[in-house]
């Protein structure tokens, strides 16, 4: 049976064993899925020790970076993310490295809640690895402006700079910002500890502006609620991205792209299990 993983450390929260068996048993395909908790010290020797019968693989922090490295080749949006979290074993037995994290994110944004990207003012807030790996997925559907914020400006500055190319893209300070936008999307990690970038909330059109967190929980994030006490059109979380990069990634494997909703749904009833 073709066998796949994910890697990380730590991984036991990873939902992904769960997302792929449920594409599998959708599309009929026979597959072996599995978590696997990576050293921290020696990932490259331990992901080719698994290539050698393993067939793909997903990754998660913090070897994104490593796994870059560990690829013979590179599709176009890995080479400009800097990182790859998808693994592709060819069949003359090479890697191929790739990054759905930023095609999971428009997919959600566009088929899942229907958001036409082209023509609107996107803010992002963070200018870490999830922006880079969505940059380029986004410029690609066309939008007016895409404005990075970051505390450190240097970072927004540098990511602007390196993809100017694509599209129309600056960075900013969050001080600096005040009008109202039509998307914005924290790719901050501020959610996960409860607490939100310092921005204001004129940046929102009520009824309007969709408001997108990369990060999700049981519960409406700490962004999600600041957008919905500020009237926000729509106050999204991430799991739809997860569950898209995914589904991109099983596509990439296995030639066949599984239906994302009703797994979308499976994963929003078991989040909201209490254990």
């Amino acid at each position: 049976m073709d066998r796949y993983v994910v890697f990380g450390n730590p991984i036991g929260h990873s939902k992904s064993p769960l997302i792929h068996r449920l594409f599998a048993e959708q599309t009929g395909q026979a597959l072996e899925y599995s978590a696997s908790l990576a050293p921290l010290d020696d990932f490259t020797a331990f992901a080719k020790a698994f290539f050698q019968h393993g067939c793909g693989a997903n990754v998660t922090v913090p070897f994104k970076e490593q796994a870059y490295r560990l690829a013979d080749s590179l599709t176009a949006r890995a080479q400009r993310a800097g990182a790859v979290n998808t693994l592709i074993k060819q069949a003359d037995g090479s890697i191929l490295g790739d990054n759905t994290d930023g095609a999971g994110l428009v997919r959600d944004l566009t088929v899942n809640h229907g958001v036409i990207l082209k023509g609107k003012r996107i803010l992002i807030l963070g200018a870490g690895g999830a922006v880079r790996g969505a940059l380029q997925p986004l410029l690609a559907e066309q939008p007016e402006v895409i404005v990075i914020a970051n505390r450190t400006v240097e970072k927004a500055e540098q990511l602007a700079k390196e993809f100017s190319e694509l599209g129309p893209v600056f960075p900013s300070g969050f001080d600096w910002l005040e009008e109202p936008v039509d998307i914005i999307i924290n790719a901050t990690s501020a959610s996960l500890a409860g607490e939100l970038p310092p921005i204001l909330p004129s940046l929102i059109q009520p009824g309007e502006t969709f408001c997108y967190d990369m990060m999700y929980s049981s519960e409406p994030t700490a962004f999600c609620r600041w957008a919905t006490e500020h009237k926000a059109g729509y106050a999204v979380d991430g799991l739809g991205m997860l569950v898209e990069q995914a589904a991109e990634a099983f596509f990439q494997w296995r030639g066949v792209r599984p239906e994302s909703a009703p797994v979308l749904a499976e994963l929003r009833r078991s989040l909201a299990v209490k254990v």
